[in-house]
């Protein structure tokens, strides 16, 4: 998986290397081209078909990677953002919200990718719920919404492990406390077993396991 900005391209075949080098340089640009106008207009759409593209130029191993590497190379505002989101498949869904956090643009514009967080928390898509609850959403989502989407990924079997924050966020949480004590006991009462995460969770609110 391309994991390094330094090092895009390393783990690609000769072609995909070509393709994606390409790529990136067309991202740059737009980039470039937005920076020059000190606007936030969306930039040109060149690398936007790349980004759409990349799934069959780059294989699946390399694919979240390289999108991500396209939107942070471009620095995507808000409302191109939007628009990959909203057009896009799950695949390309999930990639707009694995960049979020990496988009130095975003940070002039404080939640303004609250919105996609949000949508794809409404999904029973475990790989956009997953995507949500990432740092992006740690740092953006308030307690109310937050609380909801650490009980989606129980619901839906996304691993705790993947809400980034939750010890910190679930500390001395009483309401979180209360919701997931609530949810363990319909399991129970329902003669289904409560998920591991869940009394991990519950510790991490400060409450015993006994409680449950």
């Amino acid at each position: 998986m391309l994991t390094s900005r330094r090092e895009p391209v390393a783990a690609l075949e000769p072609a995909a290397r070509d393709w994606f080098t390409a790529a990136l340089a067309e991202a740059r640009t737009a980039r470039e081209a937005r920076e020059a106008r000190n606007d936030t207009a969306p930039a040109p759409a060149t690398w936007e078909s790349a980004f759409a593209a990349a799934g069959r130029q780059l294989g699946a191993p390399h694919t979240d990677a390289g999108r991500v590497h396209l939107l942070t190379e471009a620095d995507a505002d808000p409302d191109t953002l939007a628009r990959l989101y909203h057009r896009g498949t799950a695949a390309e869904r999930r990639a707009v919200l694995l960049a979020l956090p990496h988009l130095r643009g975003l940070a002039d514009h404080p939640g303004a990718a609250l919105a996609l967080v949000e949508d794809a928390l409404r999904t029973n898509d475990t790989r956009l719920v997953a995507a949500a609850v990432g740092p992006y959403g740690a740092a953006h989502l308030d307690p109310h919404t937050w609380r909801h989407a650490v009980l989606k990924c129980l619901f839906t079997g996304v691993p705790l492990t993947a809400v980034d924050g939750l010890a910190r966020r679930a500390r001395g949480d009483t309401e979180l406390a209360r919701m997931l004590t609530d949810y363990a006991a319909e399991r129970t009462a329902a003669a289904r077993p409560v998920p591991p995460d869940l009394t991990a969770a519950l510790t991490l609110t400060g409450t015993p396991h006994q409680e449950v």
